[in-house]
């Protein structure tokens, strides 16, 4: 559930980001199910998703399976936002209009 939809392509995904997703479910204390927008992207993905938009990036943090795309459940995407923020254990995106949160395991920043 977490290859590329667009071509099936699958990679291992860094368990850092699994226990990141742990880690804000515990600080929360929440346990809705996670909605995963976007795992792994492959290269031929992000190029394709790169011509339609100037938010992805070339190296995107999708393309070693280091960043997933989420909502979850029973929580304010804002507020899931706030607690990724919290935590410092990687980059976090918002984006408010779509209602996900990007979460990843580069380095610490956000946008």
């Amino acid at each position: 559930f977490m290859a590329d939809w667009r071509n099936g392509e699958q990679r291992d995904i860094d368990p850092e980001l699994m226990d990141i997703l742990w880690s804000i479910q515990m600080k929360a204390r929440q346990f809705g199910t996670f909605e995963v927008i976007s795992a792994y992207r492959s290269p031929a993905t992000n190029e394709l998703l790169r011509g339609r938009s100037n938010g992805v990036a070339k190296k995107s943090q999708h393309i070693p399976g280091k960043a997933i795309d989420v909502r979850m459940r029973g929580l304010d995407t804002a507020k899931l936002r706030d607690i990724a923020l919290e935590l410092q254990l990687g980059g976090v995106g918002y984006y408010a209009k779509s209602d996900f949160v990007h979460i990843d395991t580069g380095r610490v920043r956000r946008w």
